[in-house]
């Protein structure tokens, strides 16, 4: 298992996006100004944080749509085989509350909360990007 990212759920992505690149000096894989998904990388590091817009995740995760009081960040983590990974982890007591299901033609991904109520999405990568 790899961590891929710290992924922050976000109305106003803009200001998030200026504030990653122009305060804290992170650079963007790509330039993402309006969204609705940016990852800053520190130098020397595959893992990083990233942004999505969190009315974009509401298509994934309708109960995203209310105000927040949950659901602040999003936790990746990349498995190998993610049908088997979670066979695993819900036979060690783990609930999904949504997948494994294709998100993109690029992966798979399921997700589930920890105890204190922060969503973990598990990614399987079906195609890497060249």
């Amino acid at each position: 298992m790899e961590l891929a990212q710290v992924r922050l759920l976000i109305a106003d992505f803009p200001s998030c996006y200026r504030f990653y690149r122009d305060v804290l000096g992170l650079k963007p894989q790509f330039d993402a100004e309006d969204g609705p998904y940016a990852k800053f990388t520190p130098d020397g590091g595959t893992a990083g944080i990233a942004l999505q817009d969190r009315t974009q995740m509401t298509q994934v995760l309708g109960e995203l749509a209310a105000e927040p009081t949950g659901y602040r960040s999003l936790v990746v983590l990349r498995v190998d085989d993610i049908d088997r990974y979670c066979e695993e982890i819900t036979a060690r007591g783990a609930v999904l509350v949504h997948g494994p299901a294709p998100m993109t033609d690029r992966m798979s991904v399921a997700h589930l909360m920890d105890p204190a109520g922060n969503l973990v999405e598990l990614q399987e990568w079906l195609v890497l990007r060249g």
